[in-house]
């Protein structure tokens, strides 16, 4: 697995984890952080990892605003946790990173949900993805 692969994949397992705790993704991090530096069997969090986090943790507010806006008929509430989180991350990527292609971001988004949530959960991510990927430019100068 590559890794920009296992990065991603422990950003959105920190953001899931910091979701079901109602804790900062900051606080996850944290924790995440001290166990790999005390517990050999836990894997480093790597610079990608935290630049993925703290990147969704700046502009968090935007992200679920912009998830809510365009999720049609559904909320965020609504919406399956891993769902949630998976689009929260790659809505980061896709909007505010420049160095992933948008169509790598939208199809690593798509295996996480592949991988995690339920059947129709792929579709959904790559249809609201391709959306924000779309309307990208304007997502930028509105942010």
């Amino acid at each position: 697995m590559a890794a920009r692969n296992k990065a991603r994949k422990r950003a959105f397992q920190i953001l899931f984890e910091a979701d079901q705790r109602g804790e900062s993704v900051q606080t996850v991090l944290a924790d995440w952080v001290r166990h790999s530096r005390s517990d050999d069997r836990q894997p480093p969090v790597n610079e990608y990892t935290m630049e993925l986090v703290e990147g969704y943790a700046q502009h968090v507010a935007r992200i679920d605003d912009l998830i809510s806006t365009y999720a049609v008929d559904w909320t965020l509430d609504r919406m399956p946790v891993v769902d949630r989180n998976i689009l929260r991350l790659g809505t980061y990527e896709l909007v505010w990173m420049d160095e992933t292609p948008d169509a790598v971001v939208i199809d690593e988004a798509v295996q996480l949900a592949k991988e995690f949530s339920t059947d129709d959960s792929p579709a959904f991510v790559n249809g609201l993805l391709a959306r924000f990927k779309e309307l990208k430019p304007s997502l930028r100068r509105d942010a």
